[in-house]
Order: C-alpha cells, then structure tokens, then sequence
C-alpha cells in the first residue's frame, strides 16, 4: 500500500500558493509545513498524516532522509510497511539488491512520534521509502 508520494517544485512559494487553494477545493489543506526546508504535506484534515507532499527541488533536506528532493527524478514514492522489522528488511534487501542507502531505518520524530522510515534510491536513481507508523512491540 501506498503511504504518501513527494514531489519536487521549481518555486516554493508559487507552489504552495497553488496547491493550498487548488487542494482546498477538495477539502484538502497543508497538514504539516517545513518552511525552513520548504515542504510542506497535504491531507484532509484530521488525518493522522499528509499523503502528498511537495518540496523544493533545490533545497537540501535535512530533516533526515538523504538527498533532497531535487536530487534524481523529482518524485518520492513512500510504501507503508506492517512492522518496524519489515522496515529493516526492505532497507537491508534493497542494499544487497544494488539500491543506494539515502537514510537509513530509524525515527523520525519530527514527522511523529512512531515515524520509523528508512529511504533508498534504487539503481534507475529513484527514491523510494517504507514507513511504519505504529509503536515498537516486543
């Protein structure tokens, strides 16, 4: 399944400008902003999470996940995982599988408090994420 997916703009600012008020139309508004980062996410208020996220092409990412959106194709695909482990063993066979470690498994608390994700780019230079949402259990 699908978490979320990320895109990489060319203008912060016009961007923003647009997907907040083209979003609205579908009831959708910007759920969590890094402006510092320039990117923000999207959902339907209420949701425990945005599903769209946009980003500054340009902009170096430092909230931990590797390379910036700018950085390859402009697209980010997030896959949500069923554990933590599972999460571990996507990082770990997509390193044997030849994909380059872009952030490896861990929280990310600035997204949440059980966000554990870990980011790879595959051999055609894509950036791919597993994420799991839920608390660590024994």
């Amino acid at each position: 399944m699908m978490d979320h997916v990320s895109i990489g703009v060319s203008d912060y600012a016009a961007a923003r400008r647009f997907y907040d008020t083209v979003l609205a139309a579908l009831g959708l508004k910007a759920l969590m902003a890094f402006p510092d980062q320039k990117v923000a996410g999207y959902g339907a208020p209420g949701a425990p999470a945005p599903f769209f996220w946009i980003g500054d092409a340009h902009q170096p990412d430092t909230q931990g996940q590797g390379r910036s959106l700018g950085s390859g194709p402009g697209l980010h695909l997030c896959f949500r995982a069923p554990s933590r482990a599972a999460v571990d063993s996507f990082y770990d066979t997509a390193l044997r599988m030849g994909a380059d470690d872009n952030g490896a498994p861990g929280l990310r608390p600035h997204y949440h408090a059980n966000y554990y994700g870990a980011f790879v780019v595959d051999p055609d230079g894509w950036r791919l994420e597993a994420v799991c949402h839920s608390p660590e259990t024994d």
